[in-house]
């Protein structure tokens, strides 16, 4: 297995695609992480406003986390 270095020596001409391959991936994942932050807000506003019972703030974490498997298992 190649390391990245290696695979830049050896195919310089992929550089640019390389490069832009990493920086997509970067970017999906900056945009994942946005989206996972702003719903963890909404869900601490949630459970503040609503002055949820521990119970009850377990179920929507637990919902949340319910979405968040289904939508890792759609990506499959």
């Amino acid at each position: 297995m190649k390391n990245y270095s290696e695979e830049v020596k050896a195919e310089g001409y992929d550089l640019p695609l390389n490069t832009m391959l990493h920086d997509a991936r970067m970017e999906e994942r900056r945009a994942r992480a946005e989206v996972m932050v702003s719903r963890l807000v909404v869900l601490a506003w949630k459970i503040r406003s609503g002055e949820l019972h521990h119970t009850e703030a377990a179920e929507l974490l637990t919902q949340e986390a319910e979405k968040y498997q289904n939508q890792a298992q759609e990506l499959h």
